[in-house]
């Protein structure tokens, strides 16, 4: 069974960084694309990030554009949220999804995402 599971949240100091895992098991990850998501009670669930199946494209929310970073390690079967100049309004529960590739080097920050991690809070505050 494919399953995605995040790392790395907590609690961290505004202008601080954090680094969000996103690890698979159960399929080599080098078929899907990812998406990491985050949600705040309330509020409607916002796609931040993307990563084509092969790296080799990325989207960006214009709200993290040039603060987050989304990478993959196909060998390892991980995906990363490298999140810098962190701002309270980061806090948010963070959520890592994959969908199965139809086209290479495609990624979608909305549509359909057919497998989701557990999430992991990341709280910014002083």
């Amino acid at each position: 069974q494919f399953q995605l599971v995040e790392s790395g949240g907590g609690l961290v100091q505004p202008g601080g960084s954090l680094r969000l895992s996103c690890v698979a098991s159960g399929s080599s990850l080098g078929y899907y694309y990812i998406g990491w998501f985050r949600q705040v009670p309330g509020k409607e669930r916002e796609g931040i990030a993307c990563i084509s199946d092969n790296g080799g494209r990325t989207n960006y929310a214009d709200s993290v554009k040039g603060r987050f970073t989304i990478s993959r390690d196909n060998a390892k079967n991980t995906v990363y949220l490298r999140m810098n100049s962190l701002k309270p309004e980061d806090t948010a529960v963070y959520s890592c999804a994959a969908e199965r590739r139809v086209f290479s080097g495609l990624c979608y920050l909305s549509g359909t995402y057919s497998t989701w991690g557990q999430g992991a809070q990341v709280t910014v505050s002083s």
